[in-house]
């Protein structure tokens, strides 16, 4: 079928208004028009938790228009570190980027992983502070999520000294909630989630669960998707990525919530096209580690929920086909009760995987740009200099336009195939 140029913009104009507004229902705390700072030291720097947030939202509102830039920095302190002073980090790799949201994750360095020093804590409140009211008065309208520091692994080894190392980033968290509760500020607690999720795994595997924050200090990738829920969590994050309900017995769809269903037919099995609105979380379950914190938490619960229930089937079990690839067997009591076909290796969470690749290659253009070209050189005044820095732009914003594209949910034909 030929589409008009006027048509095919009708249509791209009604998936950005349902993204938006379903944005707008769930009352997520990210719209339309967003450009997000992640403002932090190395285990921001890292790029996990962030490139994971930024993944969820790209495919569950691929509609909406909202960009982030990952501006941590491995030893940053409430002072700043390496990268320059406070004043300067701020202006060159926050402000200059206009935020409307940013998020602050600092103190782990502030504490010098020593206990509790009064002067050190002093240092790190008024550096926090200032920090505050620099972005503030640079950007007004800007929100702020100050972020409770994440957690020195005290569960899965002894700690160092008496109380342990992650007992003071909860009383620097406490000033931060503190300072987010008197300044109205909104708040994320990346600290207590993980502490919990190591704590169990610690129970279930403690050899592997050491591996969720290798060095006591940087988590891997399954600590860095606890402090990725935290935050979404605090952002009013949806569990639903869809919700389909279909009536067997009668050939009738009961509830598409985020999703649309045509062409159904009951004949010798059941068969329809899915045409939903949001892509699943991709979920690396191969890697032992984030299995683990899976496991050991409720992601899946609270992010990750693409639910297929179908009821009044005939045959004890069903096989469930989507674009004639076989996904699964399921029992008739479970597709009764419902799936989650977020945990499986579908058509959708490939795509979502797909997703997730550009996010990952357009940080890294980013950080290339930013940190061996731009302030490496920013003394410089070469046409040369500038001319890389514009082609590392124009990169950058085509895999952008690329993970995009990508993100838009497409078309499936789902099949439940009665098993002798």
């Amino acid at each position: 079928m030929k589409y008009t140029s006027r048509v095919l913009h009708l249509l791209f104009a009604l998936i950005t208004l349902a993204g938006m507004a379903s944005a707008q229902r769930d009352g997520f705390y990210l719209k339309d028009g967003d450009r997000v700072v992640f403002y932090g030291d190395s285990i921001t720097e890292q790029q996990l938790y962030t490139t994971f947030i930024e993944t969820f939202v790209v495919t569950r509102w691929p509609g909406l228009d909202i960009t982030f830039v990952n501006a941590g920095w491995s030893g940053d302190r409430v002072s700043g570190g390496r990268g320059g002073s406070i004043d300067l980090r701020l202006k060159r790799d926050v402000i200059a980027y206009h935020p409307t949201v940013v998020t602050i994750m600092l103190g782990m360095n502030d504490g010098d992983v020593k206990p509790y020093d009064p002067t050190l804590f002093n240092t790190f409140a008024t550096g926090y502070r200032r920090i505050v009211e620099r972005l503030k008065d640079a950007q007004p309208g800007l929100r702020l999520t100050l972020i409770r520091p994440s957690p020195y692994d005290d569960v899965t080894r002894e700690a160092g000294f008496d109380g342990g190392y992650n007992s003071v980033l909860v009383r620097y968290g406490d000033f931060v909630e503190e300072l987010a509760r008197q300044t109205k500020l909104d708040l994320a607690d990346l600290n207590k989630t993980v502490v919990a999720a190591l704590a169990k795994a610690n129970d279930i595997d403690a050899n592997l669960a050491k591996r969720i924050i290798p060095d006591r200090v940087h988590p891997g990738p399954g600590g860095h998707l606890l402090m990725a829920q935290a935050l979404l969590k605090a952002w009013n994050a949806p569990a639903i990525v869809t919700a389909v309900e279909i009536d067997a017995a009668t050939a009738r769809v009961v509830k598409a919530e985020n999703s649309k269903v045509s062409e159904l037919i009951n004949e010798g099995g059941l068969s329809w096209i899915q045409s939903d609105r949001a892509l699943p979380m991709f979920l690396d379950m191969k890697d032992p580690a984030l299995a683990l914190a899976v496991q050991s938490s409720d992601v899946v619960e609270t992010l990750n929920q693409q639910q297929l229930t179908v009821t009044g089937l005939p045959a004890p079990s069903y096989t469930l086909k989507i674009d004639d690839e076989t996904i699964s067997t399921f029992t008739k009591e479970s597709l009764t009760k419902g799936v989650n076909l977020a945990t499986l290796a579908t058509p959708m969470m490939k795509q979502a995987q797909a997703v997730h690749l550009f996010t990952l290659e357009h940080n890294g253009i980013h950080r290339v740009r930013w940190r061996e070209i731009q302030v490496p050189l920013q003394d410089e005044r070469s046409a040369v200099v500038q001319k890389a820095l514009d082609a590392l732009s124009l990169l950058e914003a085509e895999l952008i336009r690329k993970q995009r594209a990508m993100a838009k949910p497409r078309p499936h034909r789902f099949q439940l195939i009665p098993q002798p």
